[in-house]
């Protein structure tokens, strides 16, 4: 697993809950993809750069636990990490803590590299790989 761990914060806004003012499960995807697209961003990735490319990063599975319940207004923390690095492939586990430090809910979640022209699996673009390879 890595050592770097990229966290960034998520306030729970009323569109992200149901009618009991619990987040909607479907949302902390919403808040994993956001935390990944941030951390991208902070290492100096940014994905409309790799769609003129022809390049594109596509979630290929995903293992969700949801532990407690996260509540209108609350702020989060989504941490997220690489665990696996592949030519082709990350494996991120990721996790949302409440304003307690209580773990909301984690993931682990499969990202691969395409190019979009076939939408088919492709190496990560070599300057993209070694910041990755850093960013672990």
């Amino acid at each position: 697993m890595s050592e770097t761990v990229f966290t960034f914060p998520v306030r729970v806004y009323y569109e992200d809950t149901d009618a009991g003012g619990i987040v909607y499960y479907a949302n902390y995807l919403k808040f994993f993809e956001r935390a990944r697209t941030e951390w991208l961003r902070a290492l100096g990735i940014e994905q409309d750069l790799l769609l003129s490319n022809n390049v594109a990063f596509v979630v290929t599975q995903v293992l969700m636990d949801n532990k407690k319940p996260a509540r209108f207004n609350e702020l989060l923390t989504v941490s997220s990490q690489i665990s696996t690095l592949k030519q082709a492939s990350m494996v991120f586990e990721q996790n949302i803590h409440n304003g307690a430090a209580e773990l909301v809910c984690s993931a682990h979640i499969k990202v691969a590299c395409i190019s979009l022209q076939g939408m088919k699996a492709r190496a990560f673009p070599a300057e993209v790989s070694e910041v990755l390879a850093r960013g672990r």
